[in-house]
């Protein structure tokens, strides 16, 4: 019989029969019960379920880190200077370091995911701050905003992670294009002055730095659409700076581009009008950069005629770039000066080089040969010239300044002379002398002035005799003036003593005048009675008178 259930197994014995185990009760599969969840634990869990979403999308979502080279940390700052791009914040600076040279500080930046696109080779990193650049004043914002990093977009398709910020803010290449400018001086210009076309602003100087050589400067400046396109081959640069002063026979003339040049110079460019409108010049074409407008102007030639003057005379006062005139019209320019000493003689001459263009500055030849080829007719011009008596003489252009040009003229009583063209340069024959152009004008006039004092002065010499003979009659004249004077004195000396109140002259003239007196008063008594009694000069006084 089955041991009924909850009760314990009997206990086996050796010596009992094995038990019938069909008769052992089937075992059945008890389901485990479900563990309950209490509500305290939904918090901590649906916490972590939010932390590990932040982690994945953190680390899926995290941008590029890239690293910016600067030459100063001047406005930069760990997790405070931001990258903005078109006022839109695309990153931030995350670490500022040293670089391994100690002359440029790496920034470290972590760009947002959307941007990583714009990180290409030529994209362009700078610090926008306050600046004053020439009169352009810029940045002013960031005085209360503080500093960030500006972004100019680049056109590669090369990605990169490592840039080298640029010092001054670029300027957009699609909105205009850059050239270069070959200066000996720099004068006042600087980043930011303004260039000029017609006396608009047109583009500004970005940089100016020397050149490798050391012979020249080489400024870089930006011309912004439309203006760009006026800029060709032929467009020429000068210093607009300051004020043009010249006087002519219409009087002063006064210059200047405009008050922003004034005070802070510039550059000015104008292209000459052509008989066909030119191309606009390539991008970064080179362009040299003059003194002023004038010197810009001067007509280009593009096969100039190298002569060269021997000088025995002191040309102290003549520099390169003195003109050379053929009876004051310019015809070249003076393009070098070398002394040379001869080691035998001791002799010292001075070779002048000048290139000589006439139909540069619109000089014609007349009746000239047709047939013959350019070079050919000016040789035969030339030699015909020297032939006539062509020669060259050093003259002065300025009294005030001293400076000296090279005539050009016909001299008479000239040795004859010929052209030797297997030298190069040809040499021009000269003649010296120490006048010329306004010299000789103004020894003339102190020839004429000297002529005129000894004129003047034979005829001071002639009014002197002359003022000696009146002076020594009027000399006489006053001795006799003065005996006479001295006669007259005597005599009111005489007279004063007779006139004196106790001269016996003056008692008798009393008593004479008392005396009158009473006959004056006897005639009008007589007068009245005759007027009373006319018949009394007839018959005469009949009774007293009452």
């Amino acid at each position: 019989m089955p041991t009924p259930p909850n009760q314990p197994w009997p206990k086996y014995n050796l010596n009992m029969p094995d038990p019938d185990y069909n008769q052992v009760p089937e075992a059945k599969t008890v389901p485990k019960r479900r563990l309950h969840v209490s509500i305290v634990w939904i918090i901590p869990i649906v916490a972590s379920v939010a932390g590990l979403w932040i982690v994945a999308t953190e680390i899926f979502n995290k941008g590029p880190e890239i690293r910016i080279t600067f030459v100063s940390a001047e406005g930069i700052e760990a997790h405070k200077t931001k990258i903005n791009y078109n006022g839109i914040h695309i990153g931030t600076v995350t670490g500022v370091e040293l670089a391994e040279d100690h002359k440029h500080v790496i920034a470290t930046a972590r760009i947002h995911p959307s941007a990583k696109d714009i990180l290409v080779k030529d994209t362009k990193f700078w610090v926008v701050k306050a600046r004053v650049s020439g009169l352009n004043i810029t940045g002013l914002g960031t005085l209360i905003s503080g500093d960030y990093l500006g972004v100019q977009l680049g056109h590669s398709q090369e990605s990169v992670r490592e840039f080298i910020a640029d010092e001054v803010p670029p300027l957009d290449d699609t909105l205009g294009r850059h050239f270069t400018l070959k200066t000996a001086r720099m004068g006042s210009l600087g980043p930011g002055t303004p260039v000029l076309l017609r006396q608009l602003a047109a583009g500004q100087v970005e940089t100016c730095d020397l050149d490798k050589s050391g012979d020249f400067l080489k400024v870089r400046i930006f011309i912004q659409a439309p203006y760009d396109r006026y800029v060709t081959k032929d467009t020429r640069f000068w210093h607009a700076s300051g004020i043009d002063l010249s006087v002519s026979t219409g009087g002063l003339h006064v210059q200047t581009e405009s008050l922003m040049t004034i005070l802070a110079g510039g550059i000015a460019f104008e292209t000459p009008a052509a008989d066909s409108p030119q191309p606009p010049a390539a991008k970064d074409a080179i362009f040299p950069l003059f003194n002023d407008r004038a010197d810009a102007f001067k007509p280009q030639t593009d096969d100039p005629h190298f002569y060269v003057f021997d000088f025995k005379q002191p040309i102290r006062g003549l520099a390169v770039g003195a003109a050379v005139e053929f009876r004051g019209i310019p015809i070249g320019e003076v393009t070098r000066i070398s002394p040379q000493i001869d080691a035998k003689t001791g002799e010292l001459t001075v070779s002048v080089t000048a290139h000589i263009s006439p139909e540069k500055y619109d000089v014609t030849f007349v009746n000239a040969l047709p047939s013959l080829d350019e070079l050919s007719r000016h040789k035969r011009v030339m030699d015909a010239l020297v032939r006539r008596g062509l020669r060259a003489q050093l003259k002065t252009a300025s009294l005030l300044t001293g400076a000296r040009f090279v005539s050009v003229d016909f001299m008479t009583n000239e040795p004859a002379a010929t052209l030797d063209w297997s030298r190069i340069p040809v040499q021009l024959p000269t003649v010296s002398g120490a006048g010329g152009g306004l010299e000789d004008d103004v020894k003339g006039l102190m020839d004429k002035v000297q002529s005129a004092m000894a004129g003047a002065q034979g005829a001071l010499t002639n009014m002197q005799a002359e003022f000696s003979s009146t002076f020594a009659n009027a000399r006489g004249t006053l001795t006799n003036a003065d005996n006479a004077l001295a006669k007259a004195s005597t005599v009111l000396t005489d007279a004063h003593k007779l006139i004196e109140p106790n001269s016996p002259l003056n008692a008798e003239l009393n008593e004479l005048l008392l005396q009158g007196g009473d006959a004056a008063r006897a005639l009008r008594v007589l007068a009245d009675y005759l007027e009373r009694h006319p018949e009394a000069l007839i018959r005469g006084k009949t009774g007293q008178v009452k």
